[in-house]
């Protein structure tokens, strides 16, 4: 019972890693762009993580990569973009930017957690499975979940048995998150 309490506690502490250094890089973007991703509907968020996973299961295939930018970067872009997926649906839609970077960093971070929490349970639930599975698994399970959000999107959130779109992004996000931590990111 204690090697897996110690095992979910060390999970915790790679995952809040991963998260940190996620949350820095979109920090830094904040400075640089300010909040002009909040123009963005939740279907260009949904098509700008698809591209990214897309990206990543094409250098798996083809094993050839030509931008010389690895796949880290992609996951790390899942995860931000997943975030501020959950952030827009809480929010109305806007033409301008209209939030602070304050603002926007407390919102990631509640969506953040929100999601660190979902991870954590499932985790205890499966049982530390995801350490056994490969990368190309989770980008496959992200584009799986990618074309269910388009298929909601698609119905305009009228589904019969569907858990809906936030939880398909915290499952593509959670996915990412494990995916970095098996490549190390939690290392760094």
């Amino acid at each position: 019972m204690n090697e897996i309490i110690s095992q979910e506690a060390r999970t915790e502490k790679e995952v809040r890693c991963v998260i940190a250094h996620c949350r820095d890089l979109f920090a830094k973007k904040l400075h640089d762009y300010k909040t002009s991703w909040r123009i963005m509907r939740l279907r260009s968020l949904t098509d700008q993580i698809y591209i990214k996973a897309n990206r990543i299961r094409s250098i798996e295939i083809n094993g050839e990569n030509r931008v010389n930018e690895g796949i880290v970067p992609e996951f790390i872009g899942m995860i931000n973009y997943g975030i501020i997926a959950l952030i827009q649906m809480q929010m109305p839609l806007t033409d301008t930017p209209d939030i602070s970077a304050e603002e926007a960093l407390q919102r990631y971070d509640a969506e953040a957690e929100r999601t660190i929490g979902l991870l954590i349970d499932k985790n205890h639930d499966y049982g530390e499975a995801w350490r056994q599975m490969r990368i190309s698994s989770f980008v496959d399970l992200i584009l799986t979940k990618v074309y269910r959000t388009k298929q909601i999107e698609d119905l305009n959130g009228q589904t019969q048995v569907s858990e809906g779109v936030d939880a398909n992004y915290m499952d593509i996000i959670n996915y990412s998150i494990f995916a970095l931590i098996k490549l190390g990111v939690h290392d760094s």
